[in-house]
């Protein structure tokens, strides 16, 4: 079988690539390894950011009707210590606030939508090979029975960045003690406010909670594998994601108030290890979108929106550069000028999440910024702002949120240069 592009992956970035690639009359095929739904370790929260491509996509309607509430707010519970400040808000028409959606939803509702926009689903097929072959990419795919040859002029990676397997994308690397591991789990009646969305930080590790959809809340965190590794000797037999769990509640009164009633909802889910930076956005001759071209700590909550928003700049650049006859010969050219733009997009998201997730593991780097932050906890929506949490045009904080004016606002604005300084400085 031949086609137009050839999508590995059908997360938020694979399924938003197929779904623009399809609507502009291109023949899409998706290979996704995994059955649909599936639950998957994500902090499931989505930026205002993110919301108008949703609604490009014809999903934002459903997308508002699924979600949680408005996440109004941003906090951090680190040791005895409990603060918030404002979300940053988005200054575009429509929504001003972020909200969480489960991926068992969120995955469903882009893949259905890229089916209807005639893209071709191979599910549950894994790629097991990939070579060029006649101007064309020649991609072996396979179910335990069965396997099909797919050919195509464009190949997007779209899956995620801990897969390993055959594609030059899924190189297995050596373990290293500065990985780290994601777990999350979902909780009922936890106290949790509603529109309050917490970082949590702790040696060796950090995390988050938010209230998602149906009522539940997520919590989702990382931690460094040297970490694990200690946290570990003092729950010998229990399974890992108690081990960091018990590590977690220990180190974060906090988060012990919010869950002192809770329910936990199935299982613990892990995965990783999760090495955060910015990868190639082609290489191999293959284009990259989502985690598999960069990937920001997820301290920052901006992962599906980085892959929504990865995914719509390398479907437009695409079609715009479309030609029947020699777009495969122009893929490097392409690929060069969609990494150029990626990185002018989201390098600083990352390279702030880095800041951020050094910060919040080391011990005595936090305790020295905890007193910082208390004096001046709108530390915290300037930390939402280098996030990516709001454009460059929303970036001043409304005053009615802060229930003062522009006083607040000027506050913010001359807070920024200090705090970046301070936060260095800190760190260094």
């Amino acid at each position: 079988m031949s086609c137009d592009a050839l999508v590995i992956g059908a997360g938020p970035a694979g399924s938003t690539t197929a779904i623009l690639l399809a609507r502009a009359g291109w023949s899409v095929a998706i290979v996704e390894k995994c059955p649909f739904p599936r639950p998957k370790v994500c902090g499931e929260f989505i930026s205002a950011t993110t919301v108008p491509t949703l609604d490009s996509l014809g999903l934002g309607g459903a997308f508002r009707d699924a979600a949680g509430p408005e996440i109004r707010r941003i906090g951090l519970l680190a040791k005895d210590t409990a603060l918030c400040a404002a979300m940053p808000t988005h200054a575009a028409p429509g929504d001003r606030w972020g909200r969480a959606l489960g991926r068992e939803k969120l995955d469903m509702l882009l893949l259905e939508r890229a089916r209807s926009a005639g893209a071709q689903l191979w599910q549950p097929y894994a790629a097991v090979g990939l070579r060029a072959e006649r101007g064309l990419q020649r991609c072996k795919i396979a179910t335990r029975d069965r396997e099909v040859v797919l050919r195509a002029r464009i190949v997007v990676a779209a899956h995620g960045s801990w897969e390993r397997g055959a594609l030059p994308t899924q190189l297995a690397r050596p373990h290293r003690d500065s990985d780290l591991l994601a777990f999350k789990a979902r909780f009922h009646d936890c106290d949790l406010s509603p529109d309050l969305m917490p970082l949590l930080a702790f040696p060796g590790g950090y995390g988050g909670m938010v209230q998602s959809d149906a009522g539940r809340a997520t919590l989702s965190l990382c931690i460094r594998r040297d970490a694990l590794r200690e946290a570990r000797k003092s729950c010998p037999r229990g399974r890992a994601a108690v081990a960091v769990f018990e590590h977690l509640l220990a180190q974060c009164r906090g988060l012990r108030e919010i869950l002192r009633g809770a329910t936990l909802e199935g299982p613990w889910l892990s995965a990783g290890p999760i090495r955060p930076g910015i990868g190639p956005g082609y290489a191999s001759d293959v284009f990259r979108a989502g985690n598999a071209a960069g990937e920001a700590h997820p301290i920052i909550a901006e992962g599906i929106s980085m892959a929504i928003q990865s995914a719509d700049l390398l479907a437009r650049q695409l079609i715009a550069a479309a030609d029947d006859v020699s777009i495969e010969d122009r893929r490097a050219q392409i690929g060069a000028a969609y990494a150029a733009e990626w990185r002018r997009r989201f390098a600083s998201r990352i390279h702030a999440a880095g800041l951020f997730a050094q910060l919040a593991m080391r011990g005595r780097s936090a305790g020295l910024l905890l007193p910082v932050l208390r004096a001046w906890p709108e530390l915290l929506t300037l930390g939402g702002k280098l996030s990516g949490k709001a454009t460059a045009r929303g970036s001043d904080v409304d005053g009615s949120v802060y229930g003062g004016g522009g006083g607040n606002r000027t506050r913010v604005r001359k807070l920024s240069a200090f705090g970046s300084t301070c936060l260095v400085r800190l760190l260094f």
